[in-house]
């Protein structure tokens, strides 16, 4: 099969372990393989035969309860230099000392790696070996219920890698349930799930510079306070509240705290956010308040619900005493918000 340059391989019993000692069959291939471009397999051996290929696009193993050996996966990864694409839902059998620092795998052409795992110091270790190219979509997903890991758990230490190749960070979208964030960089992004986490603590801002931070898209518990990480975006211009089902009281009092937070601040967007009238009111105080401060004016506010009726038109209109643009419409996307 010289001409090969795809090959799947797809296990379905849940229970079938890939590497149980001596009872596989020995997988003779004589191929040379040296066109395959993308290898996925699901809960199937990845056979000697198969580790000897050196010409990857495209990586993806997934499903794997029994344990990889690191130094040879590393390796394995580092003889396909033109892989692009990695998916991984796989753990190690070894824990390594802290050489990990001394990165090791070059992958120049990398722009996606999925890393889904259970024990956050598998992530840390392959992402300390790797030489993260601009321009990478990095994805890592803590994998097992009833823990609470945080975002640093999973990355090197320090994060000077992760850091170099997303400065400078532009936008952030964060949400509580599930747990999940997002930093965008100037070409490059970072992904964190995880199954539980304590709500509302935004420990991950802590890890990176996050000052040139200009969009900010949050979905979070409608009782939380934005003070928070409002108060860590010195430069946000953008602020989007995403699937808040109804605003508390004072839920806008982040617009009149003093000293001023956001004072670059410019828009507001609310995406399939439930808006009463007493949460209008409340808003239109806000800014109000807010145009007598030394912060900048607020220059537009858009609402945009999936369905469901949008806020009364009188109080769109007193709105647009205060803000110069008001857009409501019923939508599946928000406008662009530049």
């Amino acid at each position: 099969m010289h001409n090969l340059i795809s090959l799947e391989l797809q296990q379905n019993s849940k229970s079938f372990e890939p590497f149980p000692s001596g009872s596989l069959p020995s997988l003779r291939i004589s191929w040379k393989l040296s066109r395959l471009m993308s290898l996925r397999l699901t809960r199937t051996p990845l056979y000697p035969a198969l580790t000897s290929i050196t010409s990857l696009v495209e990586l993806a193993l997934v499903g794997y309860t029994v344990p990889f050996n690191f130094r040879k996966f590393t390796g394995f990864l580092n003889s396909n230099p033109d892989l692009q694409t990695i998916t991984l839902d796989i753990q190690f059998n070894d824990r390594l000392p802290w050489v990990w620092a001394a990165r090791t795998v070059s992958l120049p052409c990398l722009r996606y790696l999925s890393f889904t795992c259970a024990d956050p110091t598998d992530a840390r270790a392959l992402l300390s070996s790797l030489y993260l190219p601009r321009g990478v979509s990095l994805e890592v997903v803590g994998s097992q219920a009833n823990q609470c890991f945080e975002l640093s758990s999973f990355l090197p230490s320090p994060t000077t890698p992760i850091q170099e190749t997303l400065a400078p960070i532009t936008t952030i979208m964060y949400q509580n349930d599930p747990r999940a964030v997002r930093f965008y960089g100037s070409d490059s992004r970072l992904s964190f799930r995880c199954s539980e986490f304590p709500f509302g603590t935004y420990s991950e801002f802590s890890l990176f510079p996050i000052a040139t931070v200009r969009e900010f898209h949050v979905k979070i518990d409608p009782y939380s306070d934005l003070s928070c990480p409002l108060s860590q975006l010195p430069a946000l211009e953008t602020l989007v509240l995403v699937g808040i089902p109804a605003f508390p009281t004072q839920a806008f009092a982040f617009l009149t705290e003093q000293p001023v937070l956001c004072p670059s601040l410019k828009t507001i967007a609310f995406f399939d956010c439930v808006l009463n009238s007493r949460a209008i009111r409340e808003l239109e105080e806000g800014v109000a308040i807010r145009k007598n401060s030394a912060a900048a004016w607020l220059h537009r506010i858009v609402i945009v619900r999936k369905s469901g009726a949008l806020p009364d038109h009188k109080l769109i209109r007193r709105l647009r005493n205060h803000v110069p643009y008001v857009d409501a419409r019923i939508d599946d996307e928000l406008p662009d918000l530049t």
